[in-house]
Protein backbone atom coordinates (compact mmCIF):
# COMPACT_ATOMS: atom_id res chain seq x y z
CA UNK A 1 0.00 0.00 0.00
CA UNK A 2 1.06 3.72 -1.12
CA UNK A 3 0.29 6.30 1.56
CA UNK A 4 0.38 10.08 0.93
CA UNK A 5 0.40 12.46 3.75
CA UNK A 6 -1.14 16.40 3.43
CA UNK A 7 -2.77 18.86 5.13
CA UNK A 8 0.68 20.57 7.23
CA UNK A 9 0.83 23.83 7.80
CA UNK A 10 1.76 26.96 10.22
CA UNK A 11 -0.75 27.06 12.67
CA UNK A 12 -1.60 29.82 15.98
CA UNK A 13 -1.52 27.80 19.64
CA UNK A 14 -5.38 27.26 19.73
CA UNK A 15 -6.52 26.75 15.75
CA UNK A 16 -7.49 23.50 14.25
CA UNK A 17 -5.56 21.56 11.36
CA UNK A 18 -6.89 18.25 9.17
CA UNK A 19 -4.29 16.19 8.14
CA UNK A 20 -5.37 13.46 5.45
CA UNK A 21 -3.31 10.18 4.42
CA UNK A 22 -4.69 9.24 0.47
CA UNK A 23 -3.87 5.08 0.77
CA UNK A 24 -3.77 3.20 -2.81
CA UNK A 25 -2.75 -0.16 -4.21
CA UNK A 26 -2.98 -3.09 -1.54
CA UNK A 27 -5.57 -4.57 0.52
CA UNK A 28 -7.76 -3.01 2.88
CA UNK A 29 -8.83 -6.49 4.48
CA UNK A 30 -7.57 -6.18 8.08
CA UNK A 31 -5.35 -2.93 8.61
CA UNK A 32 -4.19 -0.82 10.79
CA UNK A 33 -3.87 2.75 9.38
CA UNK A 34 -1.81 5.51 11.83
CA UNK A 35 -0.56 8.49 12.61
CA UNK A 36 2.98 9.36 14.10
CA UNK A 37 5.24 12.49 14.48
CA UNK A 38 8.92 13.26 15.00
CA UNK A 39 9.81 16.61 16.79
CA UNK A 40 13.27 17.81 15.96
CA UNK A 41 15.58 16.29 17.99
CA UNK A 42 13.03 13.81 19.28
CA UNK A 43 11.92 9.97 18.12
CA UNK A 44 9.14 9.33 16.19
CA UNK A 45 6.24 8.93 18.39
CA UNK A 46 2.74 7.53 18.08
CA UNK A 47 0.07 9.58 17.97
CA UNK A 48 -3.06 7.67 16.58
CA UNK A 49 -4.22 4.93 14.59
CA UNK A 50 -7.44 2.92 14.10
CA UNK A 51 -8.22 0.00 12.57
CA UNK A 52 -9.55 0.22 8.79
CA UNK A 53 -12.39 -2.50 9.59
CA UNK A 54 -13.68 0.19 12.63
CA UNK A 55 -13.23 0.00 16.63
CA UNK A 56 -12.34 2.18 18.78
CA UNK A 57 -9.52 4.89 18.04
CA UNK A 58 -6.52 4.87 20.41
CA UNK A 59 -4.99 8.14 20.94
CA UNK A 60 -1.57 9.08 22.86
CA UNK A 61 -2.42 11.15 26.07
CA UNK A 62 -1.44 13.80 24.93
CA UNK A 63 -3.65 14.50 21.98
CA UNK A 64 -6.80 12.52 23.49
CA UNK A 65 -9.84 15.04 23.15
CA UNK A 66 -7.96 17.42 20.79
CA UNK A 67 -7.58 15.34 18.04
CA UNK A 68 -9.68 12.57 15.98
CA UNK A 69 -8.50 10.36 13.73
CA UNK A 70 -11.27 8.83 11.09
CA UNK A 71 -11.60 7.37 7.77
CA UNK A 72 -13.66 7.53 4.49
CA UNK A 73 -13.73 4.22 2.79
CA UNK A 74 -14.71 5.45 -0.16
CA UNK A 75 -11.91 7.99 -0.85
CA UNK A 76 -9.69 5.89 1.01
CA UNK A 77 -8.60 8.09 3.12
CA UNK A 78 -7.53 8.38 6.76
CA UNK A 79 -7.46 11.76 8.71
CA UNK A 80 -6.13 13.41 11.50
CA UNK A 81 -8.09 16.42 12.95
CA UNK A 82 -6.17 18.38 15.28
CA UNK A 83 -8.36 20.76 17.50
CA UNK A 84 -6.87 23.43 20.11
CA UNK A 85 -3.00 22.83 18.84
CA UNK A 86 -0.16 23.58 20.72
CA UNK A 87 3.61 24.83 20.79
CA UNK A 88 4.64 21.11 21.79
CA UNK A 89 2.48 19.42 18.95
CA UNK A 90 5.20 20.90 16.21
CA UNK A 91 6.31 18.07 14.07
CA UNK A 92 6.41 16.02 11.40
CA UNK A 93 3.27 14.12 11.10
CA UNK A 94 3.08 10.43 9.38
CA UNK A 95 1.07 8.27 8.54
CA UNK A 96 1.07 4.78 8.21
CA UNK A 97 -0.16 1.43 7.82
CA UNK A 98 -0.03 -1.90 8.95
CA UNK A 99 -1.46 -5.50 8.08
CA UNK A 100 -2.87 -8.25 11.00
CA UNK A 101 -1.71 -6.00 14.12
CA UNK A 102 -2.74 -7.39 17.31
CA UNK A 103 -4.32 -4.53 18.85
CA UNK A 104 -1.83 -4.39 21.65
CA UNK A 105 0.93 -3.32 19.24
CA UNK A 106 -1.20 -0.53 17.87
CA UNK A 107 1.39 2.11 19.33
CA UNK A 108 4.78 0.53 18.32
CA UNK A 109 5.95 2.10 15.50
CA UNK A 110 8.61 -0.67 14.71
CA UNK A 111 5.00 -2.28 13.24
CA UNK A 112 4.37 -0.55 10.75
CA UNK A 113 5.62 -1.16 7.35
CA UNK A 114 4.18 1.24 5.45
CA UNK A 115 5.40 4.72 5.46
CA UNK A 116 3.85 8.41 3.90
CA UNK A 117 6.35 11.15 3.23
CA UNK A 118 5.42 13.31 6.20
CA UNK A 119 3.69 16.22 6.68
CA UNK A 120 5.36 19.46 8.62
CA UNK A 121 2.68 20.79 11.71
CA UNK A 122 4.29 24.18 12.89
CA UNK A 123 1.92 25.44 15.71
CA UNK A 124 3.30 29.21 17.20
CA UNK A 125 2.63 30.74 20.24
Amino acid sequence: VQLQASGGGLVQAGGSLRLSCAASGGTFNDITMGWFRQAPGKEREFVAAQRWSGGSAVYTDSVKDRFTISKDRAEKTVSLQMNNVKPEDTAVYYCAASYRLIHGLIRRKDRYHYWGQGTQVTVSS
